[in-house]
């Protein structure tokens, strides 16, 4: 049972840790975007900022694999999966990983809601 409730969190941070890396490395080809979402993406990776977003992704996705970490570390990658699921929705006209990735951040930090008990007291 407890490698159940460790698969989401797991999910999410090999999905950011594999394609954080396949930024830097190129080892799965990437389809070519158009339009709208190729001004977007052409916009962010030529200021640099997809490289510090990945770097992120990267660093965030291991963390998801520390136990002790794994409360913060959802927390930090809900912002990061939900640009993504608006990317996808809102310019790219695609909806797609970006469900899978909402979807499982909010399930991980519902079944790790028992550490957010004193940030939600205020």
């Amino acid at each position: 049972m407890k490698i159940l409730q460790q698969a989401p969190s797991f999910l999410l941070a090999l999905v950011f840790v594999v394609f954080g890396l396949n930024f830097f490395l190129n080892f799965i080809p990437m389809p070519q975007q158009t339009g709208d979402a190729a001004t977007f993406l052409g916009l962010i990776y030529s200021t640099g900022f997809l490289g510090f977003i990945k770097v992120l992704e990267i660093v965030i996705g291991a963390l998801l694999f520390i136990k002790q970490l794994r409360a913060l570390a959802l927390l930090l990658i809900a912002p990061i999966s939900l640009n993504i699921l608006l990317f996808e929705v809102f310019i790219a006209h695609q909806p797609g990983i970006g469900i899978l990735l909402v979807a499982l951040n909010v399930l991980a930090i519902y079944q790790h809601r028992s550490n957010y008990t004193q940030i939600l007291k205020g």
